[in-house]
């Protein structure tokens, strides 16, 4: 029990981290007067950690077992949200930037071993349960992020471009150098719990079950299949697919919703815009548990269409009507949005042994990529044609996601 409570509160850690880059993209935006493109490499440097870092972290997993991998995770973490302090001081976009590929890629070994290992740490038969109760807290950690953000890191100090523009070249470097360093205390907070955590793991007895590697298994152990294998199952890459297109969406949304109210609300405060971000993500929770209700009665596939579709209106109403109607769409797709990442997974991996899925799950989290990408594409977009026009982007997403779901319904029917 003691293991799995420290394991647990792992999702709600990474969980901080990825919703705090929502706020960092208004921030940065201050501190650095950045377009929304430029803005959008937040996303980009971090989601690049989880794509480049997944694969390691599950080779890491397999020789090494799951405590070695968390730690080494845990360790990134740290000094990523440690270097926030000299890239503060320095004033140095670039190395926020790295900063950010450092934390995610802690992450990346996190979540490639803590979703397989709550699933050892007690009985078989209530494993789907215990992952079920785990990923709960991921968007408890995401609304704690943002509250950790409104509250600690917007100074509720904006100043427009004609009232920068008064300012004495002192004042406005000042200005600047304050919105920067104000990111450093909360992620110094951060950096110190997560190396607390580190230790208590560092101690924590894990079950035998979840200790073993593949340095201790007996030579004849299978290996894991080759990837070509995973090539050739259509409903796999399909769902690779899916997930990459899906969580670009997610992190679009999230990233410039809070940019989205101030243009649809001129002089709407930061504070004021980030309580939708807020509401978005108490809604994604509320939604976890409604669709893992809800499967009782509906198919995952079924379900996930459903969503798909809903999220698509939704989504094709903030593009087309900029203003208090498309600030409550956007909010209302976090409810929509929540089963898709586990969803997903689930579907893409239905049909493969043990071995064929711990080699395809690493796939799957690289699938993550697209929240780096996509959001640059929506950034790009905003500069030239409004933020508002800029939600075709996961609108087309949730349409592949849709596509997806109809696709494996029909497969396991016609199966």
């Amino acid at each position: 029990m003691y293991a799995f409570v420290l394991v647990v509160s792992l999702f709600f850690l990474w969980g901080v981290a990825n919703n705090l880059n929502d706020i960092l993209i208004k921030q940065f935006k201050k501190a650095f007067e950045l377009s929304d493109f430029r803005a959008g490499l937040v996303q980009s440097a971090f989601y690049l950690g989880y794509f480049l870092l997944a694969i390691p972290a599950s080779l890491v997993t397999r020789r090494y077992g799951y405590k070695a991998a968390l730690l080494a995770g845990l360790g990134f973490y740290a000094v990523g949200a440690f270097a926030f302090y000299p890239a503060a001081a320095l004033h140095a976009y670039p190395l926020f930037l790295g900063a950010l590929f450092v934390i995610a890629s802690g992450l990346a070994f996190l979540e490639t071993a803590a979703n397989p290992l709550v699933t050892v740490l007690g009985p078989a038969e209530g494993a789907a349960r215990r992952l079920n109760l785990a990923q709960s807290f991921n968007p408890l950690g995401s609304i704690t992020g943002i509250l950790i953000g409104q509250y600690f890191i917007f100074s509720g100090v904006e100043l427009n471009a004609g009232q920068l523009a008064g300012l004495d070249d002192a004042a406005r470097t000042g200005y600047y150098a304050s919105q920067s360093l104000a990111v450093q205390r909360p992620y110094l907070v951060i950096g110190a719990v997560v190396l607390l955590w580190a230790l208590l793991i560092a101690t924590v007895r894990l079950p035998v079950a979840a200790s073993r590697s593949d340095a201790t298994r007996a030579p004849g152990a299978t290996e894991p299949p080759a990837t070509r294998d995973l090539l050739h199952n259509t409903n796999f890459l399909f769902a690779v697919v899916a997930q990459f297109f899906y969580v670009g969406a997610q992190v679009g949304i999230w990233s410039y919703l809070i940019r989205y109210a101030q243009q649809a609300l001129p002089g709407l405060p930061e504070r004021r815009a980030a309580d939708f971000l807020t509401i978005a993500l108490v809604l994604f929770m509320c939604g976890r548990f409604a669709g893992t209700a809800l499967m009782r009665f509906l198919s995952p596939a079924r379900l996930l269409a459903t969503f798909a579709l809903v999220a698509l209106a939704l989504a094709a109403v903030a593009m087309l009507f900029p203003g208090r109607v498309g600030i409550a769409a956007l909010v209302t797709t976090g409810f929509f949005m929540s089963i898709m990442f586990p969803t997903i997974f689930a579907l893409g991996l239905r049909g493969l042994d043990d071995e064929a899925r711990k080699s395809a799950s690493s796939f799957l989290v690289m699938a993550i990529v697209g929240g780096a990408t996509l959001t640059l594409l929506m950034g790009a977009i905003s500069d030239a044609a409004g933020i508002h026009r800029a939600m075709i982007v996961p609108l087309l997403c949730f349409a592949i996601v849709l596509a997806f779901a109809r696709y494996t319904r029909t497969l396991h029917t016609a199966v």
